[in-house]
């Protein structure tokens, strides 16, 4: 990465709006600047807005000296547009940043553009500003990642878990553990070099407590990755029942479109069909389902499987049941899934093999599916898709049965993959390290799976990484941040 050099793009969304932002950074990011901005009769005061003309040419091209040119009846320059300029010595890359305010229009932000570059900026890659921030030590590579998650939050949820990942908080937690496993890590090592005097430095039984507390953290945080990606991605529900109970027609009535084909013809739906819902903050993704029924359609079959492969990747399920058929419950283990029962077709005529309603809501592990046991319940959902009666309670049921789930305090979720994979690697040292210490193994290879921990943990915050793994993570950021 050429971080010696000065870099500038335009941080506002593509497009013409009231005002666009150019940030310029590095070290030639104020000198740069100033030849474009008049008047030049004093510099840009740190931290300070500066009302001013920005003009494409600089007095080096020839075409005019602008300090002469005020107030003389001579301009030979081209006032490109009225800007407000802020200069901060360290900006948030940790380096001399210049931002310059000006009117949105494509015309005006292209010309500034070239104007800059022109005088020696660069042009900015994907996520180079918050990349020379990780790399001038302005944040750690968690807190990096949150930017580009809290620039991509579109909920209450996604915002609140990339502003707490921001702030350190996590990224502290990290550090601690790291530090903890690090001094223990330099004890066992010490004891490589008194390997004659037979001592040991290392407190074994410290050793054992601070991995019995490390490995249930880890487990909790591994845990709570489900729950953090799904808020992140959104929650996915899969829709289920058998052929013609009505679950396209719920999806689009949830949805308020016609999103998903609705026929009464039974197998009409043979893929599964994904859509985003916000309701009360959380986001909801959505996942309609082929008919859960043996086909010897070979289209059909794959959707059907394709089905079965939804729900088990599911957080929520709503398993919906035609009133005016025979209840049959669902062939599956939900065991492990929160599930709401919706009575479709409420509006007309309820068979009369229907049981009294008991419960919708089902709480995980709990014995869905044993010959004695039924999904109705109290509070199954009497509901009719075509009328829209019975939606307003679906919707509550959803959110509480999500929110149940999410922690009432500062705890801190899992949410990003690469954190996911690296917490899994760590826990999988750390066990290595406890069955060695049950075993009596030596010191050095006990060490050696700390190391490994400590390895791991490092690449979440940035302590340990590569290029490919920073070029990875920066690229997916937009231009300009």
């Amino acid at each position: 990465m050429r971080t010696k050099e000065t870099i500038v793009a335009i941080s506002t969304p593509h497009g013409v709006g009231g005002i666009a932002v150019a940030r310029l950074s590095g070290p030639d990011a104020l000198s740069i600047a100033e030849k474009h901005l008049s008047p030049l009769t004093s510099h840009l005061s740190p931290r300070h807005a500066t009302y001013c003309t920005f003009f494409s040419s600089s007095p080096e091209t020839g075409e005019g000296d602008r300090r002469k040119a005020v107030g003389e009846g001579y301009d030979n320059t081209i006032p490109l547009d009225d800007v407000v300029a802020v200069y901060f010595p360290k900006g948030y890359t940790g380096e001399p940043t210049v931002e310059i305010s000006c009117h949105g229009s494509l015309y005006v932000q292209q010309a500034l553009l070239q104007a800059l570059v022109d005088d020696g900026a660069r042009l900015a890659e994907p996520g180079e500003f918050t990349q020379r921030a990780f790399l001038n030590g302005r944040l750690d590579l968690s807190q990096a990642e949150a930017v580009a998650d809290l620039i991509d939050s579109v909920t209450p949820a996604q915002h609140r878990l990339a502003v707490s990942q921001l702030r350190g908080g996590y990224a502290q937690n990290l550090k601690d553990l790291r530090q903890q496993l690090l001094d223990l890590t330099s004890l066992l090592e010490l004891e490589l070099d008194f390997s004659q005097e037979d001592v040991e430095f290392a407190d074994r039984t410290q050793l054992r407590n601070l991995l019995s507390s490390l490995l249930t953290q880890l487990s909790t945080l591994i845990a709570s990755f489900k729950m953090g990606n799904a808020l992140k991605r959104g929650v996915p529900v899969a829709i289920i029942g058998s052929p013609n109970a009505g679950k396209s027609s719920l999806l689009n009535a949830l949805l308020g479109d016609d999103r998903a084909i609705v026929s009464d013809v039974p197998g009409t739906t043979r893929d599964t069909i994904e859509e985003l819902f916000v309701l009360d903050g959380v986001t909801f993704r959505f996942i309609d389902t082929a008919g859960l029924r043996h086909s010897d359609d070979i289209v059909e079959a794959m959707g059907i499987e394709r089905s079965r492969k939804a729900i088990a990747d599911a957080h929520l399920v709503i398993f919906v049941h035609d009133v005016t058929t025979l209840w049959h419950e669902p062939a599956l283990d939900l065991s492990d899934k929160k599930v709401l029962v919706v009575l479709n077709k409420s509006d007309l005529p309820t068979h009369s093999s229907l049981i009294t309603p008991h419960s919708s809501l089902i709480t995980p592990h709990s014995s869905l599916l044993t010959p004695h046991s039924s999904l109705l319940t109290p509070h199954s959902i009497p509901l009719s898709a075509k009328t829209g009666k019975g939606l307003d309670a679906l919707r509550t049921a959803m959110v509480e049965a999500v929110k149940s789930d999410m922690p009432q305090d500062d705890s801190i979720l899992l949410t990003n993959a690469r954190h996911y994979e690296a917490m899994c690697r760590v826990k999988e040292a750390l066990l290595h390290v406890s069955e060695g210490l049950d075993g009596g193994m030596p010191s050095d290879l006990v060490a050696v799976d700390l190391r490994d921990a400590l390895y791991h943990l490092g690449t979440i915050t940035g302590e340990v990484s590569s290029d490919e793994v920073l070029g990875n993570i920066f690229s997916r950021f937009c231009i300009g941040k």
